[in-house]
């Protein structure tokens, strides 16, 4: 049983840089949104839960672009768990740290990152066995700063966040410059109203604009 990323998928995660969240409710966008992001450069995405077609969206992009790392985000339920592991996801996340959640990712060896924003949220994922964590919300809970002060007492243990929330092409680069963050979430790169419209030209330039900051702050 694991609920870490394998050394690969670390790999590319730190060279990638930034993950995709989205939320889409049409699996043909969905496909479309994907292929856009690849566009940019963006190959690491994680679909909501928040929509009743999102494991359907998830399954097709596992499907028809294979090229695309998804993942399944808002992760509440224990029997959700099954339902992305069976929709085909490379790893889950969380907006909080569920125990029974992570348990049950960790009998299915689903990569998981769950949500932190305290010392005591972090106690628990640790002792779950979770290495990667998701800071959220990380400009409302403190921002880099609160991040540093909140991880100082686990720096021994490698632990690597995802943070999530307010992150933007603005301050991408202060964010990628902590040597503790694996990659940041981006929920700008694509808004409800670009993918409704099928505004896909301009995903991708988003995408491509959040990798060239990654490529200056981390040279790869």
């Amino acid at each position: 049983m694991s609920l870490l990323l394998s050394d690969a998928q670390l790999d590319r995660f730190r060279r990638t840089g930034v993950v995709a969240v989205m939320i889409v409710d049409d699996p043909d966008r969905a496909v479309r949104l994907a292929k856009a992001l690849l566009d940019g450069g963006v190959d690491i995405m994680e679909l909501t839960l928040r929509t009743p077609q999102a494991l359907e969206c998830l399954s097709a992009i596992v499907k028809k672009v294979p090229e695309m790392l998804a993942g399944a985000g808002t992760i509440l339920f224990p029997e959700q768990v099954d339902q992305v592991v069976e929709a085909g996801a490379a790893f889950g996340v969380s907006p909080g740290t569920n125990p029974v959640v992570i348990r049950r990712a960790d009998q299915l060896d689903l990569p998981f990152a769950p949500g932190v924003a305290t010392p005591t949220d972090i106690d628990v994922a640790v002792q779950a066995g979770c290495r990667i964590l998701k800071f959220f919300p990380a400009e409302h809970s403190g921002g880099l700063n609160m991040l540093a002060s909140i991880k100082a007492p686990y720096a021994h243990l490698g632990l690597q966040y995802i943070p999530l929330g307010g992150v933007t092409t603005s301050n991408l680069a202060v964010w990628l410059s902590d040597p503790d963050v694996l990659a940041v979430g981006g929920s700008w790169l694509a808004n409800k109203e670009a993918i409704e419209s099928r505004r896909w030209h301009e995903i991708t330039q988003a995408s491509r604009a959040a990798r060239e900051i990654v490529t200056m702050v981390r040279k790869t």
